[in-house]
């Protein structure tokens, strides 16, 4: 079966076959080999790619990884405490900011997506246990082994995304919350022929036996 069917790549210089979706790009490469289906727990970091996958509407997001660091400069590290202080000066003032995508209601997204994690929080047990019930505390492991197999949506991201929204999330359809549930390795969606999808697989069965990935 050829690579386009597949979804793998191969040909990188260190010999290591990888999903499709990074390429050969340096900065993709690296995102995908350290990142991408590595559980995720540490609840302000899940709002910060909560965050991101919610600008990342409408494009790719290799443009919103060579602006990630403009992004956290202006949302002062994505502390949910800081942005859920932000006022209409704070949009105007993003607004203006090259660093990052300047869209007034993604922006508006992310302040109150910090004020309902403020929420989430102070209610308990806290924004990584509410996400994180939602697959019972353990990553799913889909073991795709062709891209064709590798779903864009779920029943479950649907089911989160609706809670999230309840919650005064924004930016949070299906499609947005099943590309974060993968990011942050709630489903290890590594093609399993991918060198990752192991290593992924491992740091999944550790957190499923308690002990922090």
């Amino acid at each position: 079966m050829s690579e386009a069917a597949t979804g793998l790549i191969t040909g990188h210089a260190d010999g290591c076959p990888r999903c499709w979706w990074p390429g050969h790009d340096p900065l993709y490469v690296a995102y995908h080999d350290t990142e991408w289906g590595v559980p995720e727990t540490d609840s302000r970091a899940l709002y910060e790619k909560l965050i991101l996958d919610g600008f990342q509407a409408g494009l790719s997001w290799i443009t919103i990884l060579r602006r990630r660091e403009g992004f956290r400069r202006a949302f002062e590290g994505f502390e949910p405490e800081r942005v859920a202080r932000f006022t209409e000066a704070d949009v105007e003032r993003l607004m203006g900011d090259t660093g990052i995508i300047r869209n007034r209601a993604k922006i508006r997204g992310a302040i109150a997506g910090a004020r309902a994690w403020l929420a989430i929080e102070e209610a308990g047990p806290g924004f990584s246990a509410f996400l994180w019930d939602f697959c019972d505390g353990r990553p799913i492991q889909t073991n795709a082994a062709t891209r064709a197999e590798i779903a864009t949506e779920t029943d479950l991201s649907r089911k989160m995304g609706k809670a999230l929204k309840a919650k005064g999330f924004t930016f949070c359809g299906p499609t947005i919350v099943h590309a974060f549930m993968q990011a942050v390795g709630m489903v290890n969606d590594h093609l399993t022929s991918c060198h990752r999808h192991a290593a992924c697989a491992t740091l999944g069965a550790a957190l499923r036996e308690g002990r922090h990935p």
